[in-house]
């Protein structure tokens, strides 16, 4: 049975200090922003005692910028988990301002555990609460 990612969407506030010299958001913000959108989505898709069990670091990021983004600009990052491999999660994270995307955003993730912060495998049946599955 195929399952597909659950979209989460992340209204990210766009402050002052992610201007930089040229008048548009510095490079850095965008990472902020993938950040808290994919601690968002994990923390609103798992149980909540599971997510107190857990903590997130980033591995990798690549990401592909197409436009820039300005002070008033409202900006929404959502967030896809495409896979997760034994203790790492693989997202895609689209940051758009309306229908413009601004930049594209493939990150992996290394799941810990919160008291050991040992690398810690999800429990399938938390998993599946990110996809929908099909047929």
């Amino acid at each position: 049975m195929a399952a597909t990612a659950l979209p989460h969407d992340f209204s990210v506030d766009v402050a002052q200090d992610d201007i930089d010299f040229m008048g548009h958001v510095n490079n850095a913000s965008y990472l902020k922003w993938v950040q808290a959108a994919v601690i968002d989505h994990w923390q609103r898709l798992a149980p909540s005692d599971v997510v107190g069990q857990h903590l997130w670091v980033a591995l990798k990021h690549e990401i592909t910028y197409r436009r820039p983004a300005f002070l008033e600009d409202e900006v929404v990052a959502t967030v896809l988990l495409e896979k997760v491999h034994g203790a790492r999660a693989f997202y895609e994270t689209v940051i758009k301002r309306g229908s413009e995307v601004l930049a594209e955003v493939k990150s992996s993730w290394c799941c810990l555990d919160a008291e050991t912060l040992k690398p810690a495998r999800l429990a399938q049946n938390v998993i599946d609460r990110f996809f929908v599955k099909e047929g």
